[in-house]
């Protein structure tokens, strides 16, 4: 019963997000940059999403300060 729970609480959960905005194609776009590995994963979306690479991507997110905005925001 605790894993149906769970699996219903995340079909809640993700469907609030989608409702929110906050999803872009199969992808969290907001989210707290809080480590390393989480701020890997924004600069590795913007790289896939802008088609840039790894270093234009991070200075990309150290001035928009978000992937969604980087994404939303930022023309080439």
């Amino acid at each position: 019963s605790g894993t149906a729970q769970k699996l219903v609480l995340n079909m809640i959960s993700t469907s609030v997000m989608i409702k929110l905005g906050r999803v872009k194609g199969n992808k969290m776009v907001d989210m707290q940059l809080s480590n390393n590995k989480l701020l890997d994963r924004g600069i590795k979306m913007i790289m896939i999403e802008k088609d840039l690479d790894y270093k234009s991507a991070s200075n990309l997110l150290k001035e928009y300060g978000s992937v969604r905005d980087v994404i939303e925001k930022h023309n080439e």
